[in-house]
């Protein structure tokens, strides 16, 4: 395990990524449910953390992280950084603006803006269950079938109609063994074929969580920015997510 940061704790959004006992072996942090609207300015308050990885977040039940909200924490001298899931959507679209992305699937968004973003959305147990995957992500997905033409255990052409179901599938649904039934594959083939299924989210949370230590010493914690201006949106959204938007006003990373 290593230190996140020897000047102020490391908050992790992990939800069905990756398993909580595995990021707990490679990074002392303060590890958080998912983010949703608001989480960001709340667990500042909280934990008045140095850093914040964003790994995972919520976009059903309540709004998604809102991207203002990571400016502001980034206004604050906090530094952010994204991957794996909502982490590597949020890095690629903030990277201009100074949030930092680890990562394949962070690339992967950046290169190919249009890339739909339920490409790394999963169906999963509540929080009492550790948010536990119960579907495979696309990019998971696509990944395998590109594997599995690697080692000619698929052509060419059963990659690209595998893909195709796969796409064309809702993410609540979207599993391994559900595709390959569906493009016809032998039903005893794919207990084995399960074991080759590549879990690229988890990787590159991983690898996010590993590199924590480098960019925080490349990073130079400052006093808070005046370029970051509430917006009456920003505020209205806040406050309909029943969080008081004075909040935004009265942090103080050095208090």
């Amino acid at each position: 395990m290593v230190d996140g940061s020897a000047e102020g704790p490391v908050v992790v959004f992990l939800g069905p990524t990756l398993r909580l006992v595995e990021a707990e072996r490679v990074l002392d942090a303060i590890y958080v449910q998912p983010a949703a609207q608001g989480d960001i300015l709340l667990a500042a308050h909280a934990y008045r953390p140095r850093i914040m990885v964003l790994i995972d977040g919520q976009f059903e039940d309540r709004p998604a992280v809102r991207h203002k909200e990571i400016l502001w924490a980034m206004a604050q001298g906090i530094l952010v950084i994204g991957a794996a899931s909502m982490g590597a959507l949020r890095a690629a679209e903030l990277n201009p603006f100074g949030m930092i992305g680890v990562g394949l699937i962070y690339r992967w968004y950046r290169r190919w803006q249009l890339a739909p973003d339920d490409a790394v959305a999963v169906l999963s147990g509540p929080a009492e269950l550790g948010f536990l995957p119960l579907t495979h992500a696309l990019i998971d997905l696509q990944r395998t079938f590109a594997n599995l033409e690697r080692q000619n255990l698929a052509t060419p052409a059963q990659r690209a109609a595998l893909t195709t179901i796969a796409r064309n599938m809702n993410f609540r649904e979207r599993r391994f063994e559900l595709v390959m039934r569906d493009a016809g594959w032998p039903e005893e083939r794919l207990k084995e074929l399960c074991k080759e299924v590549v879990g690229q989210k988890r990787l590159d949370a991983l690898l996010a969580l590993q590199s924590v230590p480098a960019l925080a010493r490349g990073h130079a914690a400052g006093p808070a920015s005046s370029t970051w201006i509430a917006t009456n949106t920003f505020v209205r959204d806040l406050e309909a997510g029943g969080i008081d938007s004075k909040l935004v006003n009265t942090y103080k990373l050095n208090p």
